[in-house]
């Protein structure tokens, strides 16, 4: 089937009022859910915790969107600091993680996000450095027909200048004063109907667009991956008719549902951590520290390495620790070949019921 003819967006900032009636509304229940979320954060006194543990949430989530399936099992059975996995799709997985998290700590350091930044997000997430396509023949099709229902930019001499006016749009430049939200709506959907790499793209545009949000708890892969069909709808019916306002309420409810979803994840989290503080103060306190509680927050699948890496101890000190642990039933040793894990059940059990938080 011949491609039909490719799709180049309009340069930034758009000739178009974006911030309707309907949209100025839905803003303000956006930022509200997003500001009881930075509040509830707060609560968490190491913010690694939460960055750690629903990284790997949103990268799941997001991963799934384009197939790419795994289990939790499989994830927290996984050392990325050894560079050890359970499945190919749990390596993937963390490499979103991981790109993520660079992308979260650039932005937070110099409050830039430049071409090169998101170079190395897609040189991460796809363990290459291929860069910009340069060769033509890039369509998105149907998964199940096949047939072509986009064909973004074909060729290096439009997709350079269109990500270089991108580049200036999210830095700051020419954006009309738009609300945040709907500059990163628009961010976007610009970069997704760019299509710049050859692979990675869904994935490298929702690491930016988390990003962007400045956020670094709020993931919204969830919200698309059980509406995934609107998602793609709305981003054509943009490129095809410039339905502008569905998409940007799309975005605004994906913000505000998982705003108030994780600020109620963050607040069980928060309170199973005091439980487990005053158990382990009551019935271990000859081991007791803040920092052993850290790390079974960020580890739900702990292990002896993890223990020791960051407590400083020596291996024969984190077994003890974990084996105290276990004993007392904050801890559950499940044993995999010949390695062994410490599963923190309550805090797999939370997250793996985050939909009824």
């Amino acid at each position: 089937m011949a491609l039909i003819a490719s799709h180049v967006p309009p340069l930034l900032p758009l000739a178009v009022d974006l911030e309707t009636k309907r949209v100025l509304k839905k803003l303000a229940t956006a930022h509200r859910a997003l500001a009881e979320l930075k509040g509830a954060a707060g609560l968490v006194p190491n913010e690694a915790i939460l960055i750690n543990t629903l990284s790997l949430q949103e990268a799941k989530d997001s991963s799934a969107i384009e197939n790419i399936i795994t289990t939790h099992d499989d994830l927290y059975r996984s050392d990325d600091a050894a560079d050890r996995f359970a499945s190919v799709t749990a390596k993937e997985v963390y490499a979103y993680a991981r790109a993520m998290r660079d992308g979260f700590q650039t932005v937070r350091r110099t409050g830039l996000i430049t071409i090169n930044d998101i170079l190395a997000m897609q040189a991460t997430l796809e363990r290459n450095q291929a860069g910009f396509r340069r060769l033509p023949g890039t369509a998105l099709k149907n998964d199940k027909t096949g047939e072509v229902v986009f064909t973004p930019p074909q060729s290096y001499d439009e997709i350079a200048p269109l990500m270089a006016n991108l580049e200036r749009f999210i830095n700051g430049e020419d954006t009309l004063d738009l609300d945040p939200l709907v500059r990163m709506a628009v961010i976007h959907h610009q970069f997704e109907t760019i299509h710049p790499f050859y692979d990675g793209n869904g994935r490298t545009g929702r690491i930016l667009k988390e990003d962007l949000l400045g956020t670094p708890v709020l993931y919204l892969s969830r919200y698309i991956n059980q509406r995934k069909a609107d998602y793609y709808r709305l981003l054509q019916a943009v490129r095809t008719d410039g339905v502008w306002e569905e998409w940007l309420i799309y975005m605004l409810d994906a913000v505000e549902q998982m705003a108030g979803q994780t600020t109620r994840l963050v607040h069980r989290i928060w309170d199973l951590m005091l439980d487990h503080k005053v158990r382990l103060r009551r019935e271990l306190p000859r081991i007791y520290s803040q920092d052993l509680l850290n790390n079974m927050f960020s580890h739900p699948y702990s292990k002896i390495a993890f223990v020791e890496r960051d407590l400083g101890v020596s291996r024969i000190t984190a077994t003890r620790y974990l084996d105290e642990l276990t004993r007392i039933g904050l801890m559950r040793k499940h044993k995999i070949g010949r390695e062994s894990y410490y599963m923190n059940r309550a805090l797999l059990d939370l997250l793996g019921n985050v939909q009824t938080v």
